[in-house]
């Protein structure tokens, strides 16, 4: 019987398997003969179609601690997600997550349940302004000492230091810290995700370089400019800056649904002015404006169409219904074309009209307002947003108002980040926040869900930074920003779902607090080999003495990569305590001292659940271990059966 591995996956070695598949010849054998690595000299060469002499100079950012951020971001970690039930709203119903901890860590532990899940990210990281905070990352020498260390015991809110210009690795430790992130979240993000991150001048730059290489230079999409001071702040030199950034990133642009657009508003629904049995809709010229489309670039689109006089009809073929000839030329003579293609023509020849002006014939095409399935219109987002809503002082009313005091500095505006969500998704995407501070991202998710029907659901990551005792949310009885994050959801959405009662009865408010911390597993468990014979009375439990039944229930499914989400429950079997998650897709058993006999065993198998999970040391006898996958080939051939 198999034991899971109970540590976050090995990036590094799930690389160099698929460069072996790719390139064979270009995997050897490391320094100890007992690992695996890239003959790198080979390997470029077998990507280049010149010979390849030597280090070869390249278009790149560098700088000093790069690889080390690239070590670190593949290393595995020993650590897990414990559940926290007394900080939590509806814990085992909710879809959404708070994860309390390092988001470094955090990333790492939900690459296998949610690798290609995401479809939206929104950050807010330390701008770097010489005043920051940023996280101060342990580079280990290899990968064997960074697994070690991780299982150890450490206070998280010890991870940040100051990040003082006088620094002399200033930048460099700035862009080491967001580069392995970024690394990490992009491995989670879905094909056709999108990623927005907040920034102002001091590290705009930068952050667009190494995005360009975390992402790829062809999926930028744009940097946008968001006024969130109108009135300049005054402490700055020669100009008084009005506005952040936010850089936008894709997954894979190929996927149109990358971003969905916002829908139309104001003035431009008022263009919808006309109305027929389907609703409201207005015409567009057919005859492509741009003369840089014209027989010559695209004699596809450059061809005859027919008028009905009588009825306005249009043909793509003269008849004596359709005597009219039209081409799509200006009124002056010069050729361009149709925007469209002969078979869409005919295929959706119902939206089109053709309305006579003068003495010539104009074809319009329909516009609809609200599409078959009821969607309304949407269009690009432009580069500039100077909606008032999206200033930083609608983020502090937001949090005055809910708290009584303003608790955080300079919090999001909820609106900026519903209209992020509004072109990043639709109604049922994961959205993750991995510096997500005072939890906007999440209040903005709830009332977005509340306004439109949706299931979005969020992820929420923050460090337990420690409040300065001087601040009012200290003042207020915060003492980590994580606790403020939490509050405020409760709060955002209690409010949300009593002023949505009536349209919105069954919107999730809840949450389930997850805490980063070394793993449920002793360190006999990682290095057996290490055990001397003397110490085997002392170490009968490879799990360390402090965790519950649920905390290991947490580590299964981070090792199995289940869905950390999932609505779970307790049933007691044979008088055992057993958790289902998802009904049938796990079940969990962690008693111990001899509690796993076969007629359990066998009762439990009648429910026939896709994967179950035993505690090493649970089983009455080694007989009893040994009968338990023959018990469940017979009774429940496609449960999947493991130890920990």
């Amino acid at each position: 019987m198999d034991k899971l591995k109970m540590h976050s996956p090995n990036l590094t070695e799930s690389n160099i398997e698929k460069i072996a598949g790719l390139f064979p010849n270009c995997v050897t054998e490391g320094q100890n003969g007992d690992s695996k690595m890239i003959d790198f000299d080979l390997l470029r060469q077998e990507l280049s179609d010149t010979i390849v002499e030597g280090p070869q100079e390249r278009y790149r950012l560098d700088w000093p601690g790069k690889r080390e951020a690239l070590l670190t971001a593949n290393a595995p970690i020993a650590k897990t997600l414990r559940p926290c039930r007394e900080e939590s709203v509806d814990f085992d119903t909710t879809g959404n997550l708070f994860i309390d901890g390092d988001n470094l860590d955090a990333l790492k532990l939900l690459q296998e349940n949610y690798l290609g899940k995401v479809k939206m990210i929104y950050i807010d990281p330390p701008y770097n302004t010489g005043n920051d905070f940023i996280y101060e990352d342990d580079f280990a020498e290899s990968t064997e000492e960074y697994l070690k260390k991780s299982n150890q015991k450490d206070e998280d809110g010890g991870r940040l230091v100051a990040n003082l210009d006088s620094n002399g690795r200033f930048h460099s430790d700035w862009l080491s810290m967001m580069y392995s992130r970024l690394r990490l979240a992009r491995n989670i993000m879905k094909d056709d995700g999108v990623i927005f991150i907040s920034i102002d001048d001091n590290e705009a730059h930068n952050l667009k370089r190494i995005c360009d290489e975390v992402f790829g230079v062809d999926n930028f999409i744009a940097q946008l400019a968001v006024q969130l001071n109108p009135r300049g702040r005054h402490l700055d030199k020669f100009i008084a800056k009005t506005h952040e950034s936010v850089l936008i990133f894709g997954k894979d642009l190929h996927y149109p649904s990358t971003m969905i657009g916002i829908e139309k508003e104001g003035k431009m629904v008022e263009e919808y002015n006309k109305k027929d049995k389907r609703g409201p809709y207005r015409i567009l010229g057919l005859r492509n404006r741009n003369q840089s489309f014209n027989p010559t670039t695209r004699p596809n689109l450059y061809y005859a169409l027919f008028v009905n006089p009588k009825t306005g009809k249009v043909s793509i073929n003269e008849s004596s219904e359709f005597p009219d000839i039209v081409w799509p030329d200006t009124p002056d003579g010069i050729k361009t074309c149709w925007t469209w293609g002969k078979e869409k023509v005919v295929k959706e020849n119902n939206l089109l009209t053709a309305q006579r002006s003068d003495v010539e014939w104009r074809i319009y095409r329909k516009d609809y307002l609200h599409s078959d399935d009821g969607e309304s219109a949407r269009t690009l987002p432009k580069s500039l947003w100077i909606d008032k809503e999206l200033n930083n002082d609608y983020g502090r009313k937001t949090i005055k108002d809910l708290f009584g005091s303003p608790v955080m500095d300079f919090p999001k505006s909820t609106y900026l980040l519903e209209k992020l969500i509004r072109t990043g998704c639709n109604g049922n995407n994961i959205i993750l926040d991995f510096f997500s501070g005072s939890a906007t991202t999440a209040h903005a998710v709830m009332q977005l869900n509340a306004e439109d029907g949706g299931a979005r659901k969020f992820i929420m990551v923050q460090l337990p930074e420690v409040c300065d005792v001087n601040s009012e949310a200290y003042k207020a009885g915060f003492k980590t920003i994580p606790e403020i994050g939490k509050e405020r959801i409760r709060r955002a959405g209690k409010k949300i779902k009593e002023e949505n009662a009536t349209n919105a009865p069954d919107l999730d408010i809840g949450f389930r607090v997850l805490k980063v911390d070394s793993s449920n597993m002793a360190d006999v468990y990682y290095a057996p080999d290490s055990v001397q014979q003397s110490q085997l009375d002392l170490l009968t439990e490879n799990i360390k003495s402090d965790r519950t039944s649920e905390d290991l229930l947490f580590q299964v499914l981070l090792d199995w990569g289940v869905d950390l989400s999932l609505p779970i429950c307790k049933e007691v079997i044979a008088g055992k305590e057993v958790f289902f998650v998802d009904k049938n897709a796990l079940a969990a058993c962690f008693v111990k001292d001899g509690g796993v006999t076969e007629e359990f065993v066998k009762e439990l198998a009648k429910r026939e659940p896709l994967r179950v999970v035993f505690r090493d040391a649970g089983f009455k006898d080694d007989s009893v271990k040994i009968n338990v996958e023959q018990i469940f080939k017979l009774m429940s051939p496609h449960t999947e059966v493991k130890t920990i």
